[in-house]
């Protein structure tokens, strides 16, 4: 009988605890990035960058992309793209607005509707994305002109206003102050108690655990940044509705990716699919679902939209597609699938819509708005390539 033999090097004890020990840099990328825009701005502009009021609406406009980048990071995540959400939003929001203006509609019925839209609208193109193998950039692409072709058709060319207070108040309205507070305390126990079973989790399955420090101060921070935020928010008129309604999408997905295995088919089918494909996953079905909840966000995002400018016009929504993917890959998901996180997707739409938000301010023309944005989308990907290859 062989006796085996082992071929792994000897593991340096103390090296590995100073690796452990290291600070994580990486994981507070976003947030470092976050920070020196919001203190570069809040300097250029004597910080009314900075002031309640501005952030309100700063997150306020954030909001559609955000809700737009949720359902982005996974259609990216498993190896596809959706170049059709903002025409998308543009025409659940133009039903929405059609429904209640023109044949009087309630308020939650015409919400149920432009939800339901954006879902047959993803079934639409998540059928021909996996059940006829057209590649989605074709589909969105094309997708992209015939749903702002309908909006056009549909609306005569017309703004249509004003809709019912009800429906107004879902993109104009704050939470008191006191329920905001509630909300952020809440929030700061769960993130704690979350760290604290993670970890356990992770000592009893035998993998590495990260320093005390390290969980526990980047938990500490957010926990910071949460407070600080409530606080200004509540400077102003409180927090945001859109905003909660990002929150509460943001949870649900959250876990949706990372707890079932609907979510980790997902991560699977972008990373190999023929492995995914072998080991037994429908891969069309997940795609076609995929596609399907991307629409049903869609649908809500035009409600949102719709809502905050108490209007609907044929241009709402355009070039929202790029906003959402660029919040993605800003945000750390890869377009060549298989990685990427839904937070980092929102602090992503946070980071455009701050640029956005800082160049308005100082009245920088809009065509300078055009470059930065589109030379911080190159860079981004740029900087995704690069590490795939490092990688490899």
């Amino acid at each position: 009988m062989k006796s085996s033999v082992s071929f792994q090097a000897p593991v340096d004890s103390g090296k590995l605890r100073r690796m452990r020990s290291k600070f994580d840099f990486r994981s507070y990328t976003l947030i470092i990035a976050l920070v020196l825009i919001a203190l570069i701005f809040g300097i250029l502009t004597d910080g009314e960058f900075l002031t309640s009021r501005n952030l309100s609406n700063l997150f306020m406009q954030m909001s559609v992309i955000s809700i737009l980048a949720i359902g982005m990071t996974l259609v990216i995540i498993a190896g596809h793209i959706d170049l059709s959400v903002g025409s998308v939003v543009g025409l659940t929001g133009g039903i929405a607005a059609i429904l209640q203006v023109w044949y009087g509609w309630g308020t939650v019925s015409v919400i149920i509707v432009a939800i339901i839209v954006g879902a047959l609208i993803g079934l639409w193109q998540g059928w021909w994305v996996s059940y006829r193998n057209v590649p989605a950039f074709i589909v969105t692409l094309g997708g992209m002109l015939i749903f702002r072709g309908i909006l056009i058709g549909i609306s005569n060319g017309e703004t249509i206003a004003p809709l019912n207070k009800s429906f107004e108040a879902i993109g104009n309205s704050y939470l008191p102050y006191v329920i905001g507070y509630v909300l952020a305390i809440i929030s700061i126990i769960m993130l704690f108690v979350f760290v604290n079973r993670n970890r356990k989790k992770r000592q009893l399955l035998g993998l590495t655990v990260n320093t005390k420090v390290n969980d526990y101060g980047k938990a500490t921070i957010y926990s910071l940044c949460i407070l600080v935020l409530v606080y200004m928010l509540n400077r102003y008129y409180g927090i945001p509705i859109p905003m909660l309604v990002v929150v509460l999408f943001a949870i649900i997905f959250v876990f949706i990716a990372v707890k079932t295995p609907f979510g980790r088919y997902i991560y699977a089918i972008g990373g190999n699919i023929e492995a995914a494909a072998l080991s037994g996953i429908n891969i069309k079905r997940i795609v076609l679902a995929i596609f399907i909840l991307m629409g049903a966000l869609s649908g809500v995002a035009g409600i949102i939209l719709t809502s905050r400018l108490n209007a609907a016009t044929v241009s709402s929504g355009e070039m929202y597609e790029l906003d959402a993917i660029a919040a993605c890959v800003i945000g750390g998901t890869s377009l060549m699938g298989g990685r990427g996180n839904i937070i980092g997707a929102i602090i992503g739409a946070l980071i455009m819509a701050s640029i956005d938000n800082g160049m308005s301010m100082m009245n920088i023309e809009t065509f300078w708005q055009f470059i930065v944005k589109g030379l911080i989308l190159i860079i981004a990907v740029w900087i995704d390539i690069s590490s795939k290859s490092r990688t490899n």
